[in-house]
């Protein structure tokens, strides 16, 4: 995408980007204050939600954090595996999960507006070293 973005948005990407595991906004704000020492909680939560916006991270909503976006997935709905054990978050994609949820929301005659589907569990890596 070729968003134009702000500093404190850049910064809060970049954050997203290099942690290698999810952060939280109060995390965001913390690599925010290394440049601008007066940001404030508002200001994490504004960059993080233009980047939703924007469709450059997610909001993973049962450990209240945030990774940067990493796949090309324009329609279909994205589906998050978080490791219980070490935090890896895995971002997967197939355009018939959306779909599936939305046939089964029909059947009883509900329309959603939005889904957040996250898996918790042990990744490979975990399981290998158990």
């Amino acid at each position: 995408m070729n968003a134009k973005l702000n500093i404190t948005q850049t910064a809060a990407l970049s954050a997203l980007r290099e942690a290698g595991r999810p952060l939280t906004a109060y995390e965001v704000l913390d690599v925010l204050r290394a440049s601008r020492h007066s940001a404030a909680p508002p200001t994490a939560y504004r960059a993080l939600g233009k980047l939703i916006e924007l469709g450059l991270a997610h909001r993973l909503e049962s450990v209240n954090a945030y990774v940067a976006c990493c796949a090309e997935h324009e329609e279909a709905q994205p589906a998050f595996s978080i490791c219980g054990d070490c935090g890896a978050v895995a971002e997967l994609t197939d355009p018939t999960i959306g779909a599936g949820i939305a046939a089964i929301a029909a059947q009883g005659g509900f329309a959603p507006t939005k889904s957040v589907i996250e898996l918790h569990g042990r990744c490979a890596s975990c399981r290998g070293n158990a």
